[in-house]
């Protein structure tokens, strides 16, 4: 279930490397703005979520953002993706933040070869853990820039595996009102992953002849990306925005894929947001095992607390599947000061 989520596919952009690459859980979106667009975002995506976009986004974080996350992931497949994220300024043009992300599957009977339906109802939880912390600087009014260090636990009965990743990106904005804007992100780049723990051991023979072999797991590597994308803002009155956005992705391990965005926003408290992304065989059942349709949705209402104070968001997204019923998202923002701002 996993790797259909992630977004595999049989057939990639590089098909000697097909079914290569682990740590799939790294092509997840936890949150729930970016999701509404499907993530094609990446000239424009902003604050925390930029962290699993493009880092340069982080930049533009202006005091300080607290975020929370809950993804009902592939509905009906008991998947559950809960992500917080923190980011403050700590200076005029820098800006550091960290978030955590964790996958839940549930609990799974232990089995053995002796009893391959299980043992009387003994079950382990497996466990994918991220953290991440990364940097954003403003070089310019225009050039924005920043970096995640990101380290990746996947734990299950008695074997584990360890990694660390690191995504980089930059941004540049332009125009009278900041409305032109384009971004590159290099993402997962990191060391490759090998399962290692008692649980990869087997006794041979009997008795006390009982010899111990351990076993050793290859090596797999990151799901490695590459997100070009370029966005322009519309202002159609003074609290009215039209965002367009495109995005291309080269993957190094799957079919690469387009996108495009568009968000509407009134006075920056409502907006609604939809996507599409497309790969070649997506549409063709008989081809892909693509987990995703390419449809997403969106919605975020942002109010303030009180009067030039303290932000509230609600973000809510729906991703449509090919199985299951769909991906739902709900996150909630807290943000000491308007994003919008930072961005004028």
């Amino acid at each position: 279930m996993l790797l259909l989520g992630a977004d595999y596919a049989l057939q990639a952009g590089n098909k000697d490397r097909v079914g290569s690459a682990g740590a799939s859980e790294l092509l997840i979106n936890p949150w729930a703005r970016s999701s509404g667009m499907h993530g094609v975002h990446t000239a424009g995506v902003r604050g925390i979520e930029a962290m699993r976009f493009n880092p340069a986004g982080l930049a533009f974080v202006p005091k300080t953002d607290i975020q929370f996350a809950y993804t009902d992931y592939l509905r009906g497949a008991d998947i559950s993706v809960n992500a917080f994220g923190f980011a403050q300024r700590m200076g005029e043009t820098s800006v550091l933040g960290v978030n955590v992300m964790a996958l839940g599957l549930g609990e799974i009977p232990i089995t053995t070869e002796d009893q391959p339906e299980g043992d009387s109802g003994s079950t382990y939880k497996p466990q994918f853990i991220q953290l991440g912390v990364g940097y954003g600087r403003s070089f310019s009014e225009s050039i924005h820039g920043g970096f995640v260090l990101r380290v990746i636990n996947e734990a299950i009965a008695d074997v584990r595996a360890s990694g660390v990743a690191v995504d980089a990106g930059l941004q540049y904005v332009t125009g009278p009102r900041k409305q032109v804007k384009f971004g590159i992100a290099l993402r997962n780049v990191g060391t490759p992953m090998r399962m290692s723990g008692d649980g990869l051991s087997i006794k041979i023979g009997e008795n006390f002849n009982n010899v111990t072999a351990n076993q050793r797991s290859e090596k797999y590597e990151l799901p490695s990306l590459l997100h070009i994308g370029a966005s322009y803002d519309f202002y159609l009155a003074d609290l009215h925005r039209l965002t367009l956005a495109g995005n291309f992705t080269s993957n190094s391990f799957r079919n690469d894929f387009l996108g495009a965005g568009l968000e509407y926003s009134f006075d920056e408290k409502f907006m609604i947001r939809g996507g599409y992304r497309y790969e070649d065989g997506i549409l063709d059942e008989e081809v892909t095992i693509y987990a995703f349709t390419g449809l997403a949705l969106g919605a975020t209402l942002e109010v303030p607390v009180k009067k030039d104070g303290p932000k509230i968001g609600i973000d809510y997204s729906y991703k449509t599947t090919r199985w299951f019923d769909g991906v739902h998202c709900i996150g909630v923002r807290i943000s000491l000061a308007d994003i919008a701002e930072a961005v004028e």
